[in-house]
């Protein structure tokens, strides 16, 4: 059975797919093929009742206790935001329209003689629910390949950036001038009707996912001196392009470690810090490059989108003292040197996983298929049946277990991308995906201005007061 017959017979968790189920379009017929703006709007009108309908029957009842201590814990599990795309599990980990990362490795389409998903994919399942065919990813990458130019002016903005400015500054600043051309920033100005806000928002988050991938290459070329910056093939994917202007287009494992790495750091539910950030700013009605400006901002914090540097910095330390082909006894022994410094295992923990991150596994699986004679890669190995058991006896964490980020600089190191200030662009190129996707809909269901309530530790006091 085609995999987008099988996506619908299994039934995805999304009220949005639910709601569509009886009107999905697919590209097989003989009918010009639906494109993804279109599907879009065929959609939109179903989930706008479906929301009112929840809100009507459920609006007023409570939705969890809230305590002080989430408070000042940095609103830690505190139930306040709704994103359909995905949902993290404490068990399961992340899935993307209720599916996992191993159903949606099957489900999505490939290249041509590959073997994992095209982000293309994945961006067409968070927008719409669906799984879609091979022509309709087909045709999304042709429309992102005509996108992708950048303006002459931000071409010169990069240009003129030092090469000691840290590549995520560059980042931020040329999404940020990406601003100039903003459909939606027009469309607002010219008095736009809140119910076509949608429209322009797609318009302009479609152009900014098209153009990460010239900002990237150009930033990559500038600071590690890689030379001339190709041009965007057309008739290639969204991964095959990047790494080509990364300059690793003809290394094919790469090509299709990209494809693995865009997908599965794509969305990580709305609440982290650069998919908040994103929505947060968008509620103001900033434009998808503003917006996402703010994510990659938060990205670029070491808590978040650096720990995949911390990670391979530990880990090279760690060889130069204990050696290339060390024991266990060696390595349990570094790493409780590194809790007695009162330093972290980097790539350990989550806040909410309490089992291993699918996304590790997804790498540790490419790795085995790929690389698996590879000194750090045989490391990581090592620490995975190591460090949790150590975890535990210390009491240094609730889950013990490995994320994302433990894996993911072994993987680009192999391959030649070594140049570890970069890493946390090509995450940041990746969760552009998840921040636009959750814009478009935020927009298209009229999502508000986001205003929490905030207490002072003395109106805390005041309230609890004398009481138990």
């Amino acid at each position: 059975m085609a995999a987008p017959a099988r996506s619908i017979l299994k039934a995805s968790r999304s009220p949005v797919l639910r709601s569509a189920f009886s009107s999905v379009r697919y590209s097989s017929t003989a009918s010009k093929p639906v494109t993804l703006k279109e599907r879009l709007a065929e959609l939109i009108p179903a989930e706008i009742e479906n929301v009112k309908k929840i809100r009507a029957e459920h609006g007023k009842k409570s939705f969890g206790p809230v305590i002080v201590d989430q408070l000042y814990g940095g609103m830690r599990g505190l139930p306040a935001l709704i994103w359909d795309g995905s949902v993290l599990d404490a068990d399961e980990g992340i899935r993307f329209r209720g599916k996992t990362i191993p159903e949606i490795q099957d489900l999505l389409p490939k290249a041509p003689g590959g073997s994992e998903p095209l982000p293309e994919g994945l961006f067409w399942l968070l927008v719409t629910g669906e799984i879609p065919t091979q022509e309709q990813v087909a045709e999304l990458s042709k429309d992102w390949a005509a996108r992708s130019a950048i303006p002459e002016f931000v071409e010169e903005i990069l240009d003129r950036c030092p090469p000691t400015l840290h590549p995520m500054s560059q980042f931020s600043l040329a999404v940020t001038a990406l601003n100039h051309n903003s459909a939606f920033a027009k469309a607002y100005q010219d008095g736009v009707s809140k119910k076509e806000y949608w429209g322009p928002t797609f318009e302009d988050s479609m152009d900014l996912i098209a153009k990460l991938p010239n900002i990237a290459g150009r930033i990559y070329r500038n600071v590690f001196g890689q030379g001339k910056l190709p041009a965007i093939d057309a008739s290639k994917d969204y991964s095959y392009n990047l790494a080509s202007l990364l300059g690793f287009g003809d290394n094919a494992a790469f090509v299709e470690l990209l494809r693995l790495y865009i997908t599965i750091h794509s969305d990580h539910e709305g609440g982290n810090v650069s998919a908040h950030a994103g929505k947060l700013v968008g509620s103001a009605l900033s434009d998808p490059f503003l917006s996402y400006a703010a994510a990659l901002n938060g990205l670029a914090g070491p808590l978040h989108g650096l720990a995949n540097q911390e990670v391979l910095i530990w880990l090279r330390k760690m060889q130069s003292k204990i050696g290339e082909d060390a024991t266990d006894e060696a390595v349990k022994e570094y790493v409780w040197s590194t809790l007695k410094n009162g330093q972290v295992v980097p790539g350990y923990g989550h806040a909410v996983l309490r089992k291993t991150d699918p996304r590790y596994t997804a790498q540790r699986e490419f790795a085995l298929k790929h690389l698996p004679d590879d000194k750090l890669f045989k490391l990581v190995g090592q620490i995975y049946t190591i460090v949790p058991d150590i975890l535990l006896e210390a009491g240094k964490a609730k889950n013990p277990w490995p994320n994302v980020d433990a894996h993911s600089g072994v993987l680009l190191a192999h391959y030649g991308l070594t140049q570890m200030q970069f890493y946390t662009v090509l995450f940041g190129v990746s969760r552009a995906f998840g921040v636009a996707a959750q814009l478009i809909w935020d927009r298209a269901l009229g999502a508000p201005l986001e205003r929490p309530k905030s207490y002072s530790s003395a109106l805390i006091e005041k309230m609890f007061h004398g009481k138990p």
